[in-house]
């Protein structure tokens, strides 16, 4: 099946982000776009021992860093060439995940305007129990 152009999109984007970005490097190099269309965005992750917090859990800032990025790749599938700027973002901490446990992460561009782009994202485990909820705001004026 041929990748849509959301999903190319929004790959190339990550592709030419990830290099700039120590953070996303360490945290979600092995991270897995699955697909994309007109303001969404789905990925997963394994979670692996650099995930993990000292109580041997999913670290908050993990599912902080996964809010910002999927945020941000949601805002691209609508086919804008700049991810934004961040200028709000909140991350809820619902539930946990542990190491070996894979992460769904779906990214939603709820509104793009002239300047501003709102989204929200969710972390679920493959079981379907919700880990983290997110909303972030970014200005994209172009």
């Amino acid at each position: 099946m041929e990748a849509s152009a959301e999903l190319a999109h929004v790959q190339d984007m990550w592709n030419k982000m990830r290099p700039k970005s120590a953070i996303y490097r360490v945290l979600l190099n092995d991270i897995e776009i699955v697909s994309a269309s007109n303001g969404t965005m789905k990925a997963r992750l394994l979670v692996l021992p650099v995930h993990l917090n000292s109580k041997g859990t999913l670290h908050g800032t993990v599912s902080a860093c996964l809010t910002d990025w999927a945020g941000g790749l949601a805002i691209a599938s609508t086919g804008l060439a700049s991810t934004g700027v961040s200028t709000d973002i909140h991350t809820t901490f619902v539930s946990t995940a542990k190491e070996g446990d894979w992460l769904e992460v779906e990214g939603r561009a709820v509104k793009v305007g002239w300047t501003l782009a709102y989204t929200t994202v969710e972390i679920r485990k493959d079981s379907g129990a919700v880990v983290a909820t997110g909303s972030h705001t970014k200005y994209v004026k172009q």
